[in-house]
């Protein structure tokens, strides 16, 4: 089982849970990041340091949507393995409802 990353993430990309992970299984898009899930150990050690809540284990539903997704742009996007700049507006879009949308949009609130 692995974690996964949902649309809490969407716009928000917070990155606390790339500096604790052991094996380095995070992956980064324009707006969100994603976990690979047969790099993942399972450690859970990402869950708590998302400010977003955006992190869920696979057994949990709302990773349902999200499994595949992680697999597929873990598969093309970048790996990255050190906390980087976090969005100017992260604070704002870190409660935000329905992000699904903004999966591959920059676009203004």
């Amino acid at each position: 089982m692995a974690y996964v990353v949902t649309d809490g993430c969407i716009r928000c990309k917070y990155q606390d849970c790339v500096e604790v992970c052991p094996v380095d299984c995070f992956y980064e898009g324009e707006t969100m990041l994603v976990i690979h899930p047969d790099e993942c150990i399972d450690c859970g050690v990402c869950e708590p340091e998302c400010p977003a809540d955006a992190i869920v284990s696979a057994a949990d539903a709302r990773a349902d949507r999200w499994l595949p997704v992680n697999a597929k742009y873990a598969a093309i996007w970048p790996n990255i393995t050190d906390k980087g700049p976090v969005p100017d507006d992260a604070d704002a879009w870190k409660d935000v409802p329905g992000k699904e949308k903004f999966l591959f949009s920059t676009e203004k609130m």
